[in-house]
This record gives structure tokens, C-alpha cells and sequence, in this order.
């Protein structure tokens, strides 16, 4: 028997299955008011900060050729590429909320993580630019104009700061909108390092100042960026998201009357706002067909709302024969609850082998 609960509706389906142990599925699609409006407070934020950098770019190519400073120049480069981050992630955005498709059941969401590991990967190379470039100028140092320097670096400042401001919030709910604000930060960094510049060659003629600061700044930018990239590589890895707690997750299962065992887990984040949950549950021979819907639906409820999982398939058994899926008995049992009854436990295991 196969039984489908889908979350936010009031129907389900009943239809015959020719396996000799029961299916049962519970997909859960929910958050969705909440997530749209995440993702529009993001294309907004985005937007926003387009326009300030962008703007303000201009002047800081104008502003570098002039007083030949590296610092101000590579800051320009930088919002350079901070306005192609952050248009990137607008189209990532825009395409990701496409409808899924018969060819990509999942839809585009991941583009999101895509655009988020291009924005990673970009910085990492703008920083080995900028120190490739300082290297030159600590054999060849030329004139830099601190004044001018000074002066148009601490306007960048201002707008680093404003555009940093804009992307924060939604930063922390979107790997694809962090992207482009390690970009931004990055180039606050920069910012940072042209007024100290400007200040250190206007006051001293310190002109080494120049390519010694953007050599600190492309460190710090390297540094920043691991903590995205680390991020990114854990969801392309389909890695269990930090927030779930998997082992607390199968033990509220199994302390579900009824429920013998969860096995066959497998949590991830197809985006980083929609997580995907899907198990095999042994159940007790004895619960009859007509309680196996509430069953479900209780199981359904612990994994949707409790654990805040927006996708949730489940799949019912009440033998392990004739399942082909590897399990995890000893792994999940271990970690998810206190031993069972040691006679239950190795028939579960003989249930397990005979697959």
C-alpha cells in the first residue's frame, strides 16, 4: 500500500503496490510564504547595493589612474567584480525560482550554490592578482599620490560600509547572497587598506605602504572567503545541514509507537533555505493498515515542524526482505537512542542480512 500526506492539503491517495512489504511516502512541501519573502528582501538588498557600487566604481578608476595608487586601483578591480558577484547572484536568484521540470524534478535552486561558489573562487583569484602585482611594485615602487588616494579611498569606505549593511541580513539566508557580500567585505577590506595607505603616504611618503597593505588585504580576503567556500563544498556534497541534529531526528522517530526502527537516512540542503529528508522506518508488523495514514502522518509532523524540514519523504516497512537500499542499523542505533531489548535488536539484524 502506498500512502501519499502532502503538507497544507487535506487529501490523500491510496494505491496498490506489488512489493511485498509496504510503501508509504509523506512529501512535504511548506515555508513557502517565508521563503519568498526571504528571497525577495534578498533581490532587493542586491539591487541596492548594485547601484552604490557601480556608481562609485567609476570614481575609483578615475581616482587610481590619477594618483597611480595600486591600493585605490585594485579596490576599483575589485568593484569591478563586486558589481559582477552581485549580478550574478541576481540571475542565479531570478532563474532558481523557476518551476521544476519533468528533466529537473528539483528545479534551478541549486544555481544559487553555483553563483555562490563562482564568487568564492573569483576572490581567490583577484587576491593572488593583487599580490602578484605588489611583488612588482616592491621592486619597482613608483609615486603615489597620498592625497588623492586618501581622499577617494575614505568615500569607497562609506560606500563599502552602506553596500555592507544593505547585503547583511540577507547574507545569513542565502549562501548565494554571502557570496556576494564576502565581495563586498572583501572590498571594505580594501577600502580600508587605501585610507591607511593614503594616510602612511601623505603624512611620511611611506610609498611602500601601497603594495605592503594590499598584500595584508589579499590575505584577509583569502581568509574570509574559506568559511564560504567550506560552506558551498559541504552543500554540493549533499552534506547533512548544521542546524538538523540527525541522531536526535531518528530517536523522536523511534519513540514513536509503532516505530521499530529508522534506517536508510539521508538529510541535505538542496538550497541553503530547503532542506530534503527521506528514510526507510520499520514499523511493527501489528499496527493495522487502517492506522498507518495517522502513523504517517505524526512521523511527517516530527520531521516537517519540529525539524523545520521543508521536504519529507518517508517509507513504511514492516520487513526489511526485498529492500535493496543499504542500511545503517548499527551506525544510526548507537548514536539516535538508548540499546533496545538485545532479543529485538538481533531479529532486526536478521531481518537486515536476509536482503
Amino acid at each position: 500500500m502506498l500512502l501519499s500526506v502532502t503538507s497544507g492539503h487535506d487529501h490523500s491517495h491510496d494505491h496498490s503496490h506489488s512489493h511485498d512489504h509496504s510503501h508509504s511516502h509523506s512529501h512535504s512541501h511548506g515555508l513557502g510564504g517565508h521563503g519568498h519573502d526571504l528571497r525577495g528582501a534578498s533581490k532587493r538588498s542586491l539591487k541596492g547595493a548594485l547601484i552604490l557600487i557601480v556608481g562609485y566604481m567609476f570614481v575609483e578608476v578615475v581616482g587610481g589612474i590619477l594618483s597611480g595608487s595600486l591600493a585605490l586601483l585594485a579596490d576599483a578591480g575589485h568593484m569591478l567584480t563586486d558589481a559582477a558577484s552581485i549580478g550574478l547572484a541576481l540571475v542565479a536568484l531570478h532563474f532558481s525560482s523557476r518551476a521544476a521540470s519533468a528533466e529537473k524534478t528539483f528545479g534551478y535552486r541549486r544555481l544559487e550554490i553555483l553563483a555562490a561558489l563562482i564568487n568564492a573562487l573569483t576572490l581567490w583569484l583577484i587576491a593572488g592578482g593583487v599580490v602578484l602585482e605588489a611583488w612588482h611594485r616592491f621592486r619597482d615602487v613608483p609615486d603615489v599620490e597620498g592625497g588623492l588616494m586618501l581622499t577617494v579611498g575614505s568615500i569607497g569606505l562609506l560606500v563599502n560600509i552602506a553596500a555592507a549593511r544593505i547585503l547583511h541580513r540577507s547574507a545569513e539566508h542565502s549562501v548565494n547572497v554571502e557570496g556576494a557580500f564576502r565581495h563586498v567585505i572583501a572590498d571594505l577590506l580594501g577600502s580600508v587598506g587605501v585610507v591607511v595607505s593614503g594616510v602612511l603616504v601623505w603624512a611620511f611618503d611611506w610609498t611602500l605602504a601601497d603594495p605592503i597593505l594590499s598584500v595584508i588585504i589579499a590575505v584577509l580576503i583569502l581568509s574570509s572567503t574559506w568559511r564560504l567556500l567550506g560552506k558551498v563544498i559541504h552543500l554540493l556534497l549533499q552534506g547533512t545541514p548544521e542546524h538538523i541534529d540527525v541522531y536526535r531526528l531518528c530517536s523522536e522517530i523511534e519513540d514513536v509507537e509503532g516505530v521499530l526502527l529508522i534506517h536508510d537516512v539521508h538529510v541535505w540542503s538542496l538550497a541553503q533555505d530547503y532542506d530534503v529528508f527521506t528514510a526507510h522506518i520499520l514499523i511493527d508488523p501489528e499496527v493495522r493498515d487502517a492506522d498507518r495514514t495517522s502513523l504517517l502522518r505524526r512521523l511527517q509532523r516530527i520531521v516537517y515542524h519540529d525539524f523545520g524540514i521543508h521536504h519529507v519523504t518517508i517509507q513504511l516497512e514492516d520487513s526489511a526482505d526485498g529492500c535493496t537500499e543499504h542500511h545503517h542499523v548499527d551506525h544510526l542505533h548507537a548514536h539516535s537512542r538508548p540499546p533496545m531489548n538485545l532479543t529485538l535488536m538481533q531479529k532486526l539484524k536478521k531481518r537486515v542480512r536476509r536482503q
